[in-house]
């Protein structure tokens, strides 16, 4: 049978008068045969399967799984948690994590306590009021709680961190700071008791902000009554608070000396010191105070307190002869109190007076009265535990600035509610009964909230629903918290009085004032007075010796005043506050550990209620912590005392999910809307209709006809008269379709704006191609004006050129006839011996100028010369031009100056040697002359080589 018929045939029985049947004989048979196939018992993840519901088959099946190493169950709403007492491997990898956090439908899987971590933060995502969500850890000491709470908090940090990386600071302060704040936390507030190795002295709510996107912006601790008397006064077989102890055996050489306590030395208020746990990793704890910000200065201030609040507790005192004179130390108590001085960095003379001497004031008088040696032992714890109470509340006060988020940076939360298990001791003081009424309020919550408020809506909203009875511990509230008279306003009123209490007359206060309440007893026989409370868990005794000095919680003036003249900087500003001043004023105006506890718990219930609870069972299987061991006896004590059954039996036939209807309309409105039947989609008009049941209606209509949901799943919702009442599988079911239509929607969304984009994007390239034309054809335009003018200023500059050089030409060119026939000029000496040519036709020598070189050898058109140079530059320029052939010694120049045109001696014959003559004024040389050419006279001008 499927799971969906299980759950539809236990709600049709329990409809149908099965709920109100007693769990008598008539059930023998029925639960016979459910027990029979033990073999698979195992297979029941969710107890609301079982059939019948009774103590010994839900008993059964947890028994069954716990020895298949199944140590998670469903009990409807809440979850059901064994401790194995022994690491379980890959119960809580990384790889789990992200399993159940990916995964479509996580309550598929096998139950986890990532579940209900993963259904709370889906709560937050999809915003379903009361968005912000609490998870209640509740149970016994010893029951897993602490580690529970710690898990929560790891899977959180770990599927909730920033996905970008900011930088390596963002990182400490959302993740590792906010787990490291659980090892420093369990150190300084957890000891090890009878019951659990690991116990929570205090209580704590955990707040984990997250922002806007769902991602751990930082968190938040609230604290609630630390265990401060275990500082100095340890029960038989328990020790004291994990810090102490982990100084003791993680401490160095150096740091041993420091604290001034040697290693020989033992303590009397470290009781059980050879006894190890895991929690005592004193590295581990430093470790993760350096990662809070708490610097190596302020944690040797932090020892130094812890140090000296041990050597306190060797200091013991013996009563004087005279009572006028104060109690005497000895030689070694005296030791302590001075190294205890040194580390409290307090003067040793006004310690030891303190701790002494009392002072009385007599009107404006003060009066020094000596204390007997109950009294200074009194104060010594006193000092002893009010160190340690204010060094607690401050570290608490330090994580909070390390971890806490800004306000404007969150906007919703996840609570981890982690407090004290149910106590009962051999010996019951105010610790126990403040700790068992914490749990009693947690358990009427409960009950308040889903056991009586979910069935009475029920009834409210027309559902068909006979009542299934259940524990209710409300009178058991009334006669602790009760108004006008309970035994929390008679403490009060008792510790408020100026006098010493008397045990005897407050027990017959109590017994008079409130012997009409059934939920407490009196032992006549006993001869210590106590009274006796029938808890929701059981029956618990309480001692009424010292309730009310604890009650009063008394811290003398002048020990104050001692500490804030401390030189220890931590130890002076935790002193200095006017907080602490107020704690020791007298009075009736003064607050009580009750009082100030009960209001604290009323904070915390607030938030609960203003809050989705998630709720988690830890059952502890057996009272010695014995590794995979389970005993019936524990369990079902356990059982019985939270009401598992009874949740079972609502769970099974009714709905836990509860959506009024116009937040169901604002979130399902849509797969009406966008579901097509027959062609024709469906008009859902909000406003035509006043009547919202209607819209409802339709909406589920829509959806079983459009087989979102399949016709067997229609029983599992009901349609009251202003909410809508939904299974889990139903929810989950609405929540698949609701996710389509909007993957469909933003499908849809995703291709318009692409589609959008697209038409952008070409319009931009067509403007951008339009642009691009026109400033190409500006720069074209621009260039060709350009050219042109270039060109313009080019021709008029060739044409000036060119006549220049025509000019120059004509001055220069002279005619051979004018030469032969012109006298020839008188050479100066410098010019006939540099600049002159001896021809041997000619007397006279004929001058050869640089440039212009001038015309020479015009002379007959043929003719044998010798010829003679002087000067270097000369001779190597008649060399490089001519080309004389050799005959004999002789050289024959031809020329032919009238038919052969010019000859120059810069012009070169063929086969030598190239010579450059830049910028020739000569307007007809050849200045790319065809080397091939035959040329027979000086008549070409060479001008692309240089000698």
């Amino acid at each position: 049978m499927s799971s969906v018929d299980d759950r539809r045939d236990v709600r049709e029985g329990y409809r149908n008068g099965g709920a109100t049947r007693s769990l008598n004989d008539s059930l023998e048979g029925e639960i016979q045969a459910f027990l029979i196939d033990e073999d698979q018992l195992y297979t029941y993840d969710d107890l609301t399967k079982v059939n019948p519901v009774t103590p010994a088959t839900v008993l059964k099946c947890l028994q069954v799984r716990y020895s298949m190493k199944v140590f998670y169950t469903h009990a409807g709403c809440t979850l059901v948690a064994l401790n194995p007492f022994q690491p379980i491997p890959d119960l809580y990898s990384l790889d789990v994590m992200k399993e159940y956090h990916y995964a479509h439908q996580p309550q598929e899987f096998k139950p986890h306590i990532f579940i209900v971590a993963e259904e709370a933060y889906r709560n937050v995502r999809g915003q379903l009021e009361p968005v912000n969500q609490s998870l209640v850890v509740s149970g016994e000491s010893g029951a897993g709680k602490t580690w529970t709470s710690r898990c929560l908090m790891k899977y959180y940090a770990t599927v909730a961190s920033v996905s970008v990386v900011k930088s390596q600071d963002t990182v400490e302060r959302i993740e590792r700071r906010v787990l490291d704040s659980n090892p420093v936390m369990e150190a300084f507030g957890n000891a090890c008791t009878l019951r659990n190795n690991n116990s929570s002295r205090f209580g704590k709510y955990i707040q984990l902000q997250l922002d806007r996107c769902q991602l751990l912006v930082g968190a938040s601790v609230q604290t609630y009554l630390l265990e401060k008397t275990r500082v100095a006064c340890q029960p038989a077989n328990e020790r004291n608070f994990h810090i102490f102890y982990q100084m003791m055996k993680g401490a160095t050489d150096e740091q041993r000396k420091e604290w001034k306590m040697s290693h020989d030395q033992s303590f009397v208020w470290l009781p059980n010191s050879e006894k190890t746990i895991e929690e005592d990793c004193f590295h581990e704890t430093v470790e993760a105070m350096v990662h809070l910000g708490i610097n190596a200065e302020r944690q040797g201030e932090i020892f130094r307190i812890l140090a000296g609040i041990l050597q306190l507790g060797n200091v013991s005192f013996s009563s004087s002869a005279d009572e006028s004179q104060p109690c005497h130390l000895d030689a070694k108590s005296k030791d302590f109190l001075q190294r205890a001085a040194e580390l409290l960095c307090v003067p040793a003379e006004e310690l030891q007076t303190c701790l002494r001497v009392r002072t009385l004031k007599a009107g404006k008088q003060s009066v020094l009265k000596p204390c007997s040696q109950a009294e200074c032992s009194v104060r010594r714890d006193c000092l002893a535990k009010v160190i340690y109470a204010q060094l607690f509340e401050w570290l608490v006060t330090f994580i909070n600035n390390s971890i806490c988020a800004d306000k404007s940076t969150w906007c919703n939360f996840i609570g981890v509610l982690d407090v004290y298990g149910f106590e009962c001791f051999q010996t019951n003081n105010l610790e126990q009964l403040c700790i068992n009424y914490a749990n009693e309020k947690l358990q009427q919550h409960f009950v308040a909230h889903y056991l009586r408020a979910q069935q009475e809506e029920y009834v409210s909203e027309g559902l068909q629903w006979s009542f299934v009875k259940y524990q209710d511990n409300q009178s058991c509230l009334d006669l602790l918290e009760g108004s006008p008279i309970s035994v929390f306003s008679l403490l009060n009123e008792e510790s408020r009085l100026n006098r010493a209490s008397d045990a005897k007359t407050f027990r017959v206060r109590l017994e008079k004032e409130l012997c009409d309440n059934a939920n407490i007893s009196w032992d006549k026989f006993s001869k210590v007075p106590h009274f006796t409370v029938a808890h929701y868990a059981g029956k618990v005794g309480y001692q009424i010796e010292g309730m009310a000095e604890k009650n009063k919680d008394p811290v003398p003036p002048e020990l104050i005043s001692l500490l804030q003249k401390s030189n220890n900087q931590l130890l002076h500003q935790i002193f200095k506050d006017n907080e602490t001043e107020s704690q020791i004023k007298k009075g009736p105006g003064k607050t009580t550990v009750v009082s100030k506890f009960k209001n604290s718990l009323e904070t915390l219930m607030k938030i609960l209620h203003f809050t989705t609870p998630h709720y988690t069972r830890c059952i502890k299987p057996n009272p010695e912590c014995k590794p995979l061991t389970f005993k019936k006896e524990e369990v079902i004590i356990q059982l019985e005392a939270c009401g598992i059954v009874e949740t079972i039996h609502i769970s099974a036939a009714g709905f836990p999910i509860r959506i009024p209807f116009q937040s169901f309309l604002q979130r399902y409105a849509l797969i009406a809307k966008h579901i097509k039947l027959g062609g024709h989609s469906v008009v859902l008009d909000l406003e035509a209709d006043t009547c919202p049941q209607r819209h409802v209606e339709k909406i589920l209509s829509v959806a079983l006809k459009h087989r979102c949901l399949s016709e067997e799943h229609s029983t599992l919702v009901h349609c009251g008269r202003t909410k809508v009442f939904l299974t889990q599988v139903m929810l989950d079911l609405l929540e698949d379709q609701r996710k389509k239509i909007l993957s469909h929607c933003a499908f849809t969304i995703q291709c318009c704006w692409l589609r959008y984009q697209r038409g952008r994007r070409h319009a931009h390239r067509q403007s951008a191609t339009l642009i691009q034309a026109v400033v190409r054809s500006w720069l074209v335009r621009n260039r060709v004006r350009r050219w042109n003018r270039a060109a313009g200023v080019i021709q008029s500059t060739w044409r000036k050129w060119r006549l220049l050089l025509k000019s120059l030409a004509e001055a220069e060119l002279d005619d051979a006839k004018d030469l032969v026939e012109e006298d020839t000029p008188a050479l100066t000496p410098v010019v006939r011996e540099r600049g002159s040519v001896q021809l041997s036709t000619i007397p006279e020598p004929v001058t050869v100028q640089g440039w212009p070189m001038g015309l020479a050898l015009a002379s007959a058109p043929s003719m044998t010369v010798s010829l003679t140079a002087t000067g270097f530059q000369k001779m190597m320029s008649v060399i490089a031009s001519l080309n004389l052939p050799s005959r004999r010694g002789e050289y024959q120049v031809k020329t032919n100056q009238y038919t052969e045109e010019l000859a120059s001696i810069r012009a070169q014959p063929k086969g030598s040697v190239k010579l450059h003559c830049q910028r020739s004024p000569l307007l007809y040389a050849d200045r790319q002359p065809d080397l091939k050419s035959d040329v027979r006279g000086f008549n070409e001008i060479l001008l692309e080589k240089t000698l």
